[in-house]
């Protein structure tokens, strides 16, 4: 034989778990890091610090300075060799449970650099895990926004604070259903593996002169002949 309560308190008093609680509460009080390094993160500083974005609506206006006191990363522009270890240092200190978004195509994929270039990460998810992609050359501030609501919708769906470190599957925002982040790597295969010539150990070893490579840097220029 069930319960029923009181009418008059059935209209005042609203019954759910702890954990769905917690999980609304962290979404909406999110503490961002912003890790910018070039181009995309102008259209963050945009998002960010307008007034009329208003980013307060989603609970993460208050960017922190120290990696201790933030929860999520945001990431806008290239990520290069040198700077992964900083970058997972960072992402080690920040509190727990952590989160990180993904903004613009150097952050995703590598970018324009990933081609020729032998100091260029194809992808930040080599070296840290990544929660929402916002993909653009640069993302516009709504799909930053959109990205953060993504975000807010993963944290309120997990399973709660008691499997905080469990992590879903990551997500591409501002695309449309049906479209991840495999789809866009298969994309990028063809032309990577026909166009990228760059050996990592040695960048500049067995370079073949063809058309188009006018202009590009070698190692060994011809020898100028020394007026007499």
């Amino acid at each position: 034989m069930g319960v029923s309560p009181d009418p008059e308190l059935a209209q005042n008093v609203l019954l759910t778990r702890l954990e769905d609680v917690i999980a609304w509460a962290r979404s909406n009080s999110l503490w961002p890091l912003t890790f910018g390094t070039s181009c995309c993160a102008i259209e963050m500083m945009m998002a960010a610090g307008a007034s009329h974005n208003d980013l307060a609506r989603f609970g993460a206006e208050v960017t922190r300075p120290s990696p201790r006191q933030a929860d999520l990363l945001i990431l806008a522009g290239t990520i290069v060799k040198r700077m992964a270890p900083r970058l997972r240092t960072l992402y080690e200190q920040m509190a727990e449970p952590r989160y990180v978004i993904a903004t613009g195509s150097c952050t995703i994929s590598g970018g324009p650099f990933v081609y020729h270039s032998y100091s260029s990460l194809r992808g930040v998810d080599d070296i840290i895990p990544v929660d929402v992609y916002v993909p653009g050359c640069p993302p516009r501030p709504e799909g930053l926004f959109y990205g953060i609501l993504t975000l807010q919708k993963l944290i309120r769906e997990r399973t709660g604070w008691k499997h905080s470190e469990r992590r879903h599957a990551p997500v591409m925002a501002a695309l449309p259903p049906g479209i991840g982040v495999d789809d866009i790597r298969a994309e990028l295969c063809g032309p990577l593996v026909a166009e990228n010539r760059v050996d990592l150990a040695d960048p500049f070893a067995d370079r073949v002169a063809r058309p188009g490579d006018q202009g590009r840097y070698h190692p060994d220029p011809p020898a100028r002949e020394t007026p007499q």
